[in-house]
Formats: structure tokens, C-alpha cells, sequence
């Protein structure tokens, strides 16, 4: 539980990185929101990396460029997960605001990430 609570903290303060990275785009880019997004979820992904490593679960037990991976596959397809959700709001409705597509896309994709982290990225192996 104790993890699952950190690991709340971290994609919070990873929404946050993304959402704010979306919001200046969109106001001070020409960049729409399905560009403003493509830019933001990676930042957003680079900041839960660090902190889920950092104070999540720990480090793995495996090299920096093997737990990169592992972490950047979970997080591509989670990624990819909540921007084929976010685009489908924003086409399917289009008077609603990116922050709230983005809100609703966020939370929906949460679940996988833990599942995830946490049992394909994080786990340390166990000794025989």
C-alpha cells in the first residue's frame, strides 16, 4: 500500500509536469493540443522515471540502460494508451477542454502503469 501511495505522488506530480508542459504549449506555441501533447507526455514520462526509481521502488537490481528500457516500454504503451484516448475525446467531442481530455486519459491509464512498474520494471529478482 505504502508503494501504491508513492506511486500516487509520483504520477501526480508527473501530471503536473504534464499538464503544464501542455498548457504553455498551447498558450505560448502554435502547436495544437495533439502536438502540445506528443511533447508533453515525454516529459511528463522522463519525471516519473526519476522519482519512481528515486522514491517509488528503489533502483532495480539491473543496469541503468535495462531498467530504462523496461521503464520507457511500460511507459510508451501507457503513453500511447492515454494519447489514443485524449485523441479520441478531443475528435469525438470537440468542445471539450485538452486539460479535462487530458484529466480523464490520465487517470484511465494509471492502473496499467503500476501494474507495470512495479512487477515488470521495479521487481528485484528473487535469490533460489
Amino acid at each position: 500500500m505504502k508503494k501504491l501511495f508513492r506511486f500516487l505522488i509520483a504520477g501526480g506530480i508527473g501530471f503536473v509536469v504534464d499538464a503544464g508542459v501542455l498548457h504553455l504549449l498551447l498558450w505560448f506555441t502554435p502547436f495544437g493540443p495533439f502536438v502540445g501533447r506528443a511533447i508533453s507526455i515525454p516529459s511528463a514520462l522522463l519525471a516519473t522515471w526519476f522519482l519512481n526509481r528515486n522514491f517509488t521502488f528503489g533502483r532495480s537490481d539491473r543496469s541503468l540502460a535495462a531498467e530504462g528500457f523496461r521503464y520507457g516500454s511500460v511507459g510508451l504503451t501507457s503513453a500511447l494508451l492515454n494519447y489514443a484516448l485524449f485523441s479520441s475525446l478531443l475528435v469525438s467531442e470537440p468542445t471539450l477542454k485538452p486539460i479535462i481530455a487530458l484529466t480523464l486519459t490520465s487517470a484511465a491509464a494509471t492502473a496499467f502503469s503500476f501494474f507495470g512498474y512495479s512487477r515488470f520494471v521495479f521487481r528485484h529478482r528473487q535469490n533460489p
